[in-house]
């Protein structure tokens, strides 16, 4: 006798279909958000990290148990990636706008002699940047560096005091010139502020400075200048990054926080006073060595710019932060990295090559990056 298996009932199909249909909208959902968490190349070890999630910059954790002086300095090493010319734009933390590590004293030594030394090219106020001084100076020290580092700093009665190098600082605005408020932040903090405050047609352009690690120009014959006519000289800038960083400073919004970073091969010292000698200028008659200039490989380190990019609420300004970092090329090559650098340094753009100063010193420095590789 045959057995027939009956239909199955409207309702029992249509349940069927929805539990199918419920599915594959769950895995397209699943599949968007996988594909919308992007690669990105992590610039101080070269692997690959998911980007960050939006992050509350209102809100500071602080690092109560932070300890500076065992504290070692971020390995950067953004070669890794070989993007020589490149905006290389993401958002961070404002929690990580600021750094501290166990060189604290030695730069603060450093910055001292140098506001003492180079006032004029290390310390820039005026009408146009003077809000923007002030608004910063009250971020950082009478909000941030408490919040964050309280085993560094303590606000007392209008004063910020500095655990480490037992100085106190006032943070009472009237109290103080703005050449004082620049070089009260010199004294606490080792990063560097570019104002580039908006002109008449909302342009920023640089107005005051806090320089005393400069990469290589002069601070003073920028003054005025927009962001594309400070990189005039960097070849590429005006082809592949020109746009997109006004693209980037036009929606910049305030306590909005972005990082990228800029590396160069220091041939001569690891001091990071720099007003001229790190690039390549040949419209001011720079010329190209017809033969190599004799380096000490001693005297050779890696110079990376942490490079942070807000604006500010009220005075509306972007202050550009820089924070350099030097590795001695023998410490790269400990670290298994001298190939990549010397692969990185040789991959660059002729013009970029040039401008980084690349045909002083690559035969030695390539020889010794490679050492081994024989």
């Amino acid at each position: 006798m045959i057995s027939i298996t009956p239909a199955p009932s409207f309702e029992v199909t249509m349940s069927l279909v929805t539990y199918f249909l419920v599915a594959c909208v769950l895995l397209s959902l699943y599949w968007v958000l996988a594909s919308s968490e992007k690669k990105l190349k992590s610039p101080i070890n070269g692997t690959e990290t998911k980007r960050a999630p939006k992050v509350d910059n209102d809100t500071i954790v602080p690092l109560n148990d932070f300890d500076w002086a065992t504290t070692d300095a971020i390995p950067y090493r953004p070669f890794q990636n070989k993007q020589h010319v490149a905006m290389g734009v993401k958002k961070m933390p404002k929690m990580d706008w600021i750094r501290m590590d166990k060189g604290y004293l030695k730069r603060l030594d450093e910055r001292l002699e140098i506001m003492e030394a180079h006032p004029a090219e290390s310390i820039g106020s005026g009408p146009e940047v003077n809000p923007a001084i002030e608004e910063l100076y009250e971020e950082l020290m009478l909000d941030y560096l408490p919040r964050r580092y309280p085993t560094m700093f303590a606000l007392k009665e209008r004063m910020l005091y500095n655990k480490i190098t037992g100085k106190s600082y006032s943070v009472e605005l009237s109290q103080l010139s703005h050449d004082d408020m620049l070089r009260n932040l010199g004294e606490n903090v080792e990063e560097d502020f570019y104002f580039m405050c908006p002109d008449e047609n909302d342009e920023p352009r640089l107005q005051g400075w806090l320089a005393c690690f400069p990469g290589g120009f002069l601070t003073t014959s920028r003054k005025g200048m927009s962001m594309r006519e400070i990189h005039q000289p960097v070849p590429g800038y005006e082809q592949r990054i020109g746009k997109g960083a006004d693209k980037v400073l036009a929606r910049l919004g305030g306590n909005e926080y972005i990082e990228r970073y800029n590396w160069s091969l220091q041939p001569d010292g690891e001091d990071l006073f720099r007003v001229d000698g790190n690039n390549f200028y040949p419209e001011q008659g720079d010329e190209i060595p017809d033969e190599e200039s004799q380096v000490k490989i001693n005297d050779c380190y890696l110079r990376v710019e942490h490079q942070t990019l807000v604006r500010l609420r009220r005075s509306r300004a972007v202050v550009f932060c820089v924070r350099s970092y030097m590795t001695s090329l023998h410490d790269i090559r400990a670290e298994g990295n001298g190939p990549l650098l010397a692969d990185a340094f040789e991959s660059m753009p002729h013009k970029l090559g040039n401008y980084k100063k690349r045909p002083f010193w690559q035969t030695q420095v390539y020889k010794f990056l490679r050492m081994g590789m024989e």
